[in-house]
């Protein structure tokens, strides 16, 4: 039984580039309130947050780049060949983020938590926990994510992999074990499968409630074309539903004629080991408009949306935006981002204005972990318009 009084929480651990953010954004588009202790674990790192200072002190200025930032890379290659250097940075860091998790926890409205937590083993979170779910993947697979997804050359990924716990020992602790060596489909229908085996132990069988915040999810339909008919600005309804992996082909043919860019329903499963998606229906239920967002360590991003020829974008804006800030509340976001292509016309940008949005540049952003989630987004080969929306006052890791 977990330390948190009515909550059922997971503790999700496995190895390095296993594919567990992967399973637990799978757990959020079911309904559980996820948390990823190591990137709050980055978060706390930043300028001005609470293990800032302690690190610094710790191992030394050299670690931090012109900015006056950690480097993280070069601390990940000290503390990665150090065991004792790696169990310092560890005692600074895990008293910080464990007190975030508690107050994360503490204040969700959701029955499920889930806690990915690379270490979760290791430490005494394991014992706060009701389940454990280890994902598991192949030593291939490993090395491939880390060289083709996280840019690693091949000796440093074998650093990271061989410097890390036996994965064996994880899988022995185990109580389910997530394979995913396979494809996103594959792993889509375990997590399904143990979430069914979690709704029957909390609710007897009984539906698992959508906790109020979460549009509803969209149900599984032919596909139909983008175009709808054109409909003026003030005579347009539009109900907003929750993508599900099961929606992939309607949101691939979607974005495809949107787009001119052919994009397949596997790869849209792929996305939602990262993203969610809601959609816009309008008349006849045609698709009129949809937006690809995550929330990750607390922070929102909204990167593709795409709206149907004729259709006004006023009702569709308000609709998505009013739905994504919903369901980012009930995550406990703190701050929006939205990122529009630079060519979006006035009447597309104007509507997410009118809802509070502000155009803003990566040097205007002065929260350092702000900052660093929009770095991640634009690029010279992805320019943006970047919009900007606090969502709440207090932050879980207030700077010193």
């Amino acid at each position: 039984m977990s330390r948190w009084p009515n909550k059922y929480v997971i503790g999700l651990t496995g190895n390095i580039a296993v594919g567990k953010s992967v399973v637990r954004q799978m757990l959020q588009h079911l309904g559980a309130y996820t948390i990823d202790a190591d990137g709050l674990s980055h978060q706390a790192m930043q300028p001005g947050a609470p293990a800032y200072k302690p690190i610094v002190e710790a191992f030394g200025q050299f670690i931090l780049d012109q900015d006056n930032r950690i480097n993280r890379a070069l601390l990940g290659n000290i503390v990665f060949s150090n065991k004792v250097a790696l169990a310092k940075l560890e005692a600074i860091i895990h008293p910080i983020v464990g007190q975030a998790i508690n107050t994360l926890v503490s204040r969700s409205k959701q029955r499920v938590i889930v806690i990915e937590a690379i270490k979760l083993l290791e430490g005494d979170l394991a014992a706060s926990v009701d389940s454990i779910w280890v994902v598991n993947a192949s030593p291939q697979a490993q090395y491939q994510r880390l060289i083709q997804k996280r840019k690693l050359s091949e000796a440093d990924a074998k650093q990271r992999i061989l410097s890390q716990n036996s994965q064996q020992e994880k899988l022995t602790k185990a109580d389910v074990v997530i394979n995913n060596s396979g494809n996103a489909e594959e792993t889509w229908k375990q997590v399904q499968a143990e979430w069914a085996k979690i709704r029957t132990k909390l609710t007897g069988g009984a539906p698992t409630a959508t906790p109020a915040a979460q549009p509803q999810a969209a149900q599984p339909q032919a596909a139909r074309p983008a175009a709808a008919p054109a409909v003026p600005a003030g005579a347009l309804k539009v109900e907003i539903k929750r993508g599900m992996p099961g929606n992939a082909e309607i949101i691939a043919n979607f974005i495809t004629e949107s787009t001119a860019h052919t994009v397949s329903r596997m790869d849209i499963m792929l996305a939602f080991g990262q993203k969610s998606y809601l959609l816009a229906h309008g008349p006849n239920d045609h698709v009129v408009g949809l937006i690809g967002w995550q929330v990750e360590n607390l922070i929102t991003r909204a990167d593709e949306f795409y709206l149907a020829p004729n259709v006004p974008p006023g009702p569709v804006v308000s609709g998505l935006v009013n739905a994504i800030e919903e369901a980012s509340k009930a995550l406990q976001s703190e701050v929006g981002f939205i990122f529009l292509p630079p060519e979006t016309s006035q009447d597309i940008l104007q509507p997410f204005l009118s809802k509070g949005y502000e155009t803003t540049t990566i040097k205007d952003i002065k929260i350092p972990a702000w900052r660093e989630a929009v770095q991640e987004m634009v690029t010279s080969d992805t320019p943006y318009t970047i919009l900007i929306k606090k969502l709440r006052e207090d932050r879980v890791l207030q700077p010193l």
